[in-house]
């Protein structure tokens, strides 16, 4: 079934239009409310938020939903998504909100619900919660004295960075590193530089002046230049860039070159592994990651398992299979020992442990495979035709795997997010896969030109 609100990471547009108003905002906080009022007990909704500007205009919307359905609301401002997560559980409420539209302009904004065990829904419950957002969400309206309460929760940072020390080796400290850390703008402008200068590290900023619109703004995960450039001219040891809410995480080594997240979720994994706390002898990871890492966890003895792009997807596959370290190669790394989501600032201090343990540069430590070479691109559609269910397109992507014949493979799918077919081809050699992955897009293209 079509979901209306929905995509791959809660619900996201831009601020103050279509799904991303105030008046959508009230609808979800009603609609979600009902959904989670079960039981004679006083209910209560932890909600956080990014700093972006409209954060001012959805957070009130939600609040008023929330409690016009009897709950309680427990504000806890601009904090990473993965606290929001962690404090549904600390807290014992029955529902967790994030408003971000995580590594966007801030133009944009987001709604992501977790439920009482801090994971986001599942599909089936957003379409639950989709289903009241348009009929009869008001009808189940509490009566007058029984009208939830709001609170702000002052010591949510102070909460958050005890938690993530807490993830760091207790028999490690940082002291002697030099590390730049990028911000973004965002969530995690307070607590990440905290975290890490109380665990001993030099700490060198960038993004942590947000103003309401310069979240992401050439800095954080998607910008990562200059944490690049301030490692250099520090010489520091290591660079480190969170995204909007810092539930992922680019790192670079001492030289200013970027290591790939599928060599992040490889290095984190063979330290456990080698120090016994790995579990289900794999590392989950979706569709996009590279066929490298695969042959790699091969190599020592594990498995890659993968699912379809999306860490809530991520994190369900970890729970079925009894894994531990899962994730994207985006950035995205869920350490479920921990957290129930992605966390940026927890994968790092996994990184830094890893980082200390050894006493190498970053340069030597993770490059633990040689990647194939992966090609991506996007071709824009129009949302009235599914190009993806032509033969023509069918056939050609049919002809591209026979051409790799077994050395590659090739990923089509839909973005959750944007109108986009993304295309991404995988294989030894760089001229096939630009071959294949241009007869794969020119395909898709005259399909949504004949339609």
């Amino acid at each position: 079934m079509a979901r209306k609100y929905f995509g791959t990471d809660g619900i996201r547009g831009t601020a103050n239009e279509g799904k991303m108003t105030a008046e959508i905002a009230m609808r979800v906080g009603m609609a979600a409310g009902r959904h989670f009022t079960r039981g004679e007990h006083k209910h209560r909704v932890v909600i956080g938020k990014d700093t972006r500007l409209s954060g001012y205009l959805l957070e009130p919307a939600l609040t008023s939903g929330f409690i016009s359905m009897g709950m309680d609301v427990v504000l806890l401002g601009p904090m990473p998504t993965p606290a929001v997560a962690m404090l549904v559980r600390s807290l014992r409420a029955d529902l967790g909100v994030m408003l971000t539209a995580s590594h966007n302009p801030f133009r944009d904004n987001g709604i992501k619900l977790f439920g009482p065990d801090g994971n986001k829904l599942s599909d089936a419950i957003e379409l639950e919660i989709e289903k009241k957002m348009d009929n009869g969400y008001d009808q189940h309206l509490v009566a007058s004295e029984d009208l939830g309460r709001a609170q702000r929760l002052n010591n949510a940072v102070g909460r958050y960075i005890e938690f993530a020390k807490n993830t760091f080796p207790k028999h490690l400290r940082l002291d002697g590193l030099r590390i730049v850390l990028d911000c973004a703008n965002g969530a995690a402008y307070r607590t990440a530089p905290s975290v890490l200068w109380e665990l001993g590290a030099e700490v060198i900023t960038i993004g942590t002046s947000p103003n309401g619109t310069n979240i992401n703004d050439h800095c954080g995960s998607t910008s990562p230049k200059a944490m690049c450039d301030k490692v250099i001219k520090t010489r520091a040891d290591i660079g480190i860039a969170l995204d909007g809410d810092a539930d992922r995480l680019i790192v670079c080594d001492e030289k200013g070159k970027i290591i790939d997240g599928d060599q992040v979720m490889a290095t984190i994994a063979t330290n456990w592994h080698e120090n016994g706390r790995l579990t289900g002898d794999a590392l989950v990871a979706t569709i996009m990651s590279n066929l490298g890492l695969e042959k790699h966890m091969e190599s020592i003895g594990l498995r890659l398992e993968r699912t379809g792009v999306g860490d809530r997807y991520v994190v369900a596959a970890m729970q079925k299979l009894g894994c531990n370290i899962g994730g994207e190669q985006s950035g995205h790394i869920v350490l479920s020992d921990f957290n129930t989501t992605g966390d940026g600032l927890v994968a790092a201090l996994q990184v830094l442990a890893v980082l200390t343990e050894k006493g190498r540069p970053v340069s030597k430590l993770f490059e633990l495979f040689k990647p194939y070479p992966q090609l991506l691109k996007n071709v824009r559609y129009n949302e009235d035709i599914d190009p993806l269910k032509s033969k023509h397109v069918k056939q050609a992507i049919s002809d591209g795997e026979s051409t790799l014949n077994g050395n590659g493979r090739v990923v089509i799918r839909k973005s959750g997010t944007e109108p986009l077919i993304r295309v991404m081809v995988e294989g030894e050699d760089n001229k096939i896969i630009t071959n294949v992955a241009n007869d794969i897009v020119a395909s898709v293209q005259a399909s949504a030109q004949s339609d």
